[in-house]
């Protein structure tokens, strides 16, 4: 009766918001529990599956407002799960859109509507309003992406710039590996419908319309003036990072800021949206305090907060209204209303709000790295700014330090936060990252501001000066970049984790942040587990491309590839969740694979595989079964599954049905798993290929029994 009593009390303090944690900061985390439920499903959820939900949500919503104060706190919880597969419900009806369903070629009509620069560094034009010679409209992707690999042109690649160019278009390619990212799901939320490139000139059909072209006029005059004072990769950083323009950015300098963790830099989100309206509302509260007539008559902290909004919303409509900016315009925009409505500003609240918001409106972005990583560190600076100011302080540290001690103090918090979601979007560690950020985090806040300043006092002629400030801040952080890269030991690799390592990790991270008392330490359990399980995680033995062009296999020496060139984004993909650093033609040449290049054999656990390649592919399959127990060969050769003479063969037809294949060893043989093992709107897949088991080829084996002993 004492535990039943305490635990009633317990739920009386959650019913009257003074329970150990403030039940609205649980909301979001019950919401995307929901949704990551729902991103678990293997199969699409029928429209009767979302009437029985939506009737549920009402019934809790009805229990949590008139039902018995016991169970108000439980029926909370599970009304935002169910809303969070509702919201994804309703997301996926609102940005249907067609993907590409045969690979094409020929020429393309689209809107320019973002520059960027693919990781081979050829300038990538994404498109709207697009038309494809003879494919039927309700059939034709609403955007596509396409890499320029021919000559540079002279002809401006600016926003809202419709052209013409011929290329060759795919749809999206689905994880290179079962649990892998995977683009194509990614593709789909974005509306992106074909992805492709081009050896051919763009050709301008129509100039932007009158809202395109004052935009582009501002943003390309802003950009061209920045890299007139500051040239080379010092000025196209600093025109990235405020006008959103990266198309002027090297590899290098992309490579560089990945490698020592300052990409987030240019990356136009939440701290480069905070230093611009931070500096903003500080130079107008301030200077209106400077003008005591001013000063007594209106309150100059709202003022501050109105133009800081606008600044920040004309910030967003410069820079293209990207999903992190988005994102990064929510948050700021939730402080300053905080402000207005004379709400503490910086507390939990805000963050779950703008969670909240975020889940609902965009649910797949709980799987978005950068919706991970803000929130992350958003909520551990939150949580142990104080907390540790309060502890130097103590420590008799000197009021000249504090500043310092808090500047390594808030790149701590928020690398140690950000660092397991880092590793395993990225499948690496940067050894010298809160170096690099303690050099660079206060110089990006000069640069920003600079660039304000400039913006200002570019009508009046005047913004050399700020120009040349921003100019030596961009360099400094390139400069810290480079060193940082160059280091030895500055990246350490890192595997894949499993599908429960990340979860469990966040809920663990959360409630001991979150939870008030001695109860936060059972957050150590889950995070403990988390960690655990990523340190045993095993890969796959076998790795199997999607269009049958390429396969590796796990061997002394890592990951061995069977060819140095073809299938890029899988060898990569499989490389980097191995926590493997080498490249593609490096691999190649591990043991693992022998033979000549167009019968490329392997061994594993007994059993013997081989990977045809060539336009005679499909003519050496009979043959090779006779030798191997698994063939593989990227063209069609007859009905799915096929075992000719006992062996398994894995061609095109099936491939395309299963996408890419991941192997594991088990005592009956080779269990081969596909990346379309269930039936999501975004695969495409209305069959799913079911798990195959390669087993030993009885007519082999025999042979090999039937032999006499040299």
């Amino acid at each position: 009766m004492g535990k039943a009593a305490q635990a009633g009390a317990w739920v009386a303090q959650w019913a009257k918001g003074s329970a150990p944690v403030d039940p609205f900061l649980a909301t979001p985390v019950f919401l995307a529990v929901g949704i990551g439920v729902w991103f678990g499903l293997r199969a699409e959820p029928v429209p009767q599956v979302y009437a029985v939900l939506a009737g549920v949500l009402l019934a809790l919503a009805g229990l949590a407002r008139l039902g018995p104060w016991r169970l108000r706190p439980l029926a909370i919880a599970l009304a935002c799960v169910v809303a969070g597969a509702l919201a994804c419900g309703a997301r996926v009806w609102m940005v249907a859109a067609p993907m590409l369903a045969q690979p094409y070629y020929g020429p393309v009509q689209g809107r320019i509507v973002d520059i960027d620069r693919s990781q081979s560094d050829a300038v990538r034009l994404t498109l709207d309003q697009v038309v494809l010679s003879e494919v039927p409209p309700d059939q034709t992707p609403l955007n596509l992406r396409i890499s320029l690999h021919g000559p540079p042109q002279d002809v401006p690649y600016e926003m809202g710039r419709t052209v013409l160019v011929t290329a060759r278009l795919a749809a999206p390619e689905s994880a290179a590996e079962p649990g892998g990212f995977d683009f194509r799901r990614m593709a789909w939320f974005a509306q992106l419908g074909a992805v492709g490139y081009t050896a051919s000139p763009v050709v301008t059909w129509a100039l932007p319309g009158p809202w395109d072209a004052r935009i582009n006029h501002l943003r390309n005059r802003l950009s061209a003036g920045i890299m007139a004072r500051v040239s080379g990769d010092a000025g196209a950083f600093a025109s990235g990072a405020l006008t959103g323009d990266r198309s002027q950015i090297s590899a290098e300098v992309v490579s560089d800021l990945r490698i020592s963790s300052l990409a987030h830099l240019l990356a136009i989100s939440g701290m480069n949206m905070a230093f611009l309206t931070g500096f903003v509302f500080a130079m107008v509260r301030y200077g209106l305090a400077l003008v005591p007539p001013v000063a007594l008559r209106i309150n100059t902290k709202k003022a501050a907060a109105i133009l800081a909004f606008g600044v920040a919303l004309f910030y967003l409509v410069l820079s293209g209204a990207n999903v992190a900016t988005t994102r990064a315009f929510l948050m700021v925009s939730l402080l300053l209303g905080a402000v207005l409505l004379d709400r503490r500003v910086i507390s939990l609240r805000s963050v779950a709000l703008a969670a909240l918001i975020l889940l609902i409106v965009q649910p797949e972005s709980l799987l978005a790295p950068g919706f991970q990583l803000s929130f992350a560190a958003t909520i551990a600076l939150m949580t142990g700014y104080a907390p540790a100011e309060r502890f130097l302080r103590a420590q008799g540290l000197p009021g000249w330090l504090m500043p310092l001690a808090m500047v390594v103090v808030t790149s701590g918090l928020a690398g140690l936060a950000t660092a397991p979601f880092s590793a395993a979007t990225f499948n690496r560690m940067t050894a010298y990252g809160l170096l690099a950020n303690l050099l660079t985090v206060p110089v990006m806040s000069l640069l920003m501001g600079a660039g304000a300043v400039a913006a200002l006092l570019a009508p009046l002629g005047l913004a050399a000066p700020a120009l040349l400030v921003m100019g030596w801040a961009a360099q400094w952080i390139l400069a810290v970049a480079h060193w940082i890269a160059g280091l030895n030991g500055a990246i350490t690799p890192i595997p894949q984790p499993g599908p429960w390592v990340i979860p469990l990790i966040t809920i663990g991270a959360l409630w001991a942040l979150l939870w008030q008392g001695r109860a936060r330490v059972l957050g150590l359990a889950p995070l403990a587990l988390g960690f655990g399980l990523w340190a045993m995680v095993q890969r796959p033995e076998v790795l199997i491309s999607a269009d049958g062009v390429l396969a590796g296999v796990l061997g002394p020496q890592g990951r061995a590839l069977s060819a140095p060139r073809g299938a890029g984004f899988a060898a990569e993909s499989w490389l980097a969740d191995d926590g493997d650093l080498a490249l593609q033609s490096e691999a190649a040449l591990r043991v693992g694979f022998a033979g000549e290049k167009t019968q490329r054999g392997f061994e594993i656990a007994g059993l013997r595989g081989v990977v045809l390649s060539g336009k005679q592919a499909a003519l050496a399959v009979k043959s090779a079964c006779a030798a191997f127990d698994l063939v593989v060969l990227p063209q069609r050769y007859g009905p799915a599954p096929i075992k000719p003479d006992g062996c398994t063969v894995i061609d095109a037809g099936l491939l395309n049905q299963s996408g890419a294949l991941a192997g594991r060893v088990q005592d009956n043989g080779l269990l081969l798993v596909p990346v379309h093992s269930g039936t999501r709107v975004w695969s495409g897949i209305t069959n799913p290929v079911p798990p195959l088991l390669v087993q030993p080829n009885v007519a082999r084996v025999a042979g090999l029994h039937s032999r006499p002993d040299p």
